[in-house]
């Protein structure tokens, strides 16, 4: 049998999970360095779960409790699991990088189901090493324990089906909102990162540019969810919305370019902070229907995963 794991972030499932969410995620020094050297990595990733618990609790109580992307992405591993069902036998498995189910529970559980061959897709469309590369690097370690074939998807960032996702979501918007302008928000990354090579802001870039070539839009492009003592991606999504304010602009559609699913970057920081934020400014702000499971999307991923397996038989 074959088996596709999807590969993200996590989330704390109930509130009593967030301050160890944090934890895990600040405890990972390829997304943030936490003092001069690993040995400060963990106690201050301690430290900073334990100062930041209060507000992060109070955000996702704003949302529910709980992060929804763990119920998210299994309702695309499901939408997926049914349109690989005509190509042969496959099951999908969820694996989370910091939060439960983890990427090694998943692939044990693909194990002892009887999967021979794996092809492993990361949900994050453009590539980062804090992010597809992290999860990458522990799906490849957990692997070296299991007699799996496993093939990863590279990024996918202007795969024609994913674009015409992002058309769908885009144009629906501005059917609705046509005098507005359309702001590309990304999650931010470390300066360092970029400056080292990672490639993911010219990939965030490549993927307006091919929504651009189908769609005659004026854009603009910002970076959220920043946190910690380091220079981040400039500039940011409010810094952005303030200067259309400053601009006279009085709509904003929010595009959340690197985020295929609803999770506390759109449903709380899009949806309630920034939208807050545009309020003040006198800017009515909108938001593009996350991908969650888009049926144009759901194809997207069959056709990499189809892909995938035909690596696997080379």
């Amino acid at each position: 049998m074959t088996g596709v794991v999807l590969l993200n972030l996590g989330g704390p499932d109930s509130p009593e999970a967030v301050r160890p969410f944090l934890y895990n995620l600040f405890s990972d020094r390829q997304i943030i360095r936490l003092g001069p050297s690993p040995i400060f990595q963990k106690p201050i990733a301690w430290l900073i779960a334990a100062l930041r618990a209060g507000k992060a609790r109070r955000a996702y109580d704003l949302i529910g409790g709980s992060s929804p992307l763990l119920s998210i992405t299994r309702a695309q591993a499901d939408a997926l699991e049914r349109e690989l069902a005509p190509h042969g036998e496959c099951r999908v498995y969820v694996g989370m990088k910091y939060w439960n189910p983890l990427i090694e529970d998943a692939i044990k559980q693909a194990h002892g189901e009887g999967v021979k061959t794996l092809v492993a897709l990361s949900l994050y469309p453009q590539y980062s090493a804090a992010t597809t590369g992290a999860s990458e690097a522990t799906l490849k370690e957990t692997m070296r324990h299991y007699p799996i074939k496993y093939y990863c998807v590279p990024p996918w960032y202007d795969h024609p089906l994913y674009i015409e996702a992002l058309l769908d979501t885009i144009s629906r918007s501005l059917k609705e909102h046509p005098g507005a302008e359309v702001l590309f928000s990304a999650h931010s990354l470390p300066a360092r990162l970029i400056a080292g090579g990672d490639p993911y802001a010219d990939q965030v870039i490549a993927t307006i540019k091919a929504v651009g070539k189908k769609l005659d839009i004026k854009w603009h492009l910002g970076y959220q969810s920043k946190s910690g003592p380091v220079k981040w991606l400039e500039p940011s999504t409010d810094d952005v919305i303030r200067r259309l304010a400053a601009e006279g602009v009085k709509e904003v559609v929010v595009v959340p370019v690197s985020f295929v699913s609803d999770h506390i970057e759109t449903i709380y920081e899009i949806d309630i902070l920034y939208k807050g934020i545009a309020e003040d400014l006198g800017v009515s702000l909108y938001r593009t229907d996350s991908l969650n499971t888009n049926p144009l999307f759901i194809c997207a991923l069959k056709d990499m995963v189809l892909t995938g397996i035909e690596k696997l038989r080379w």
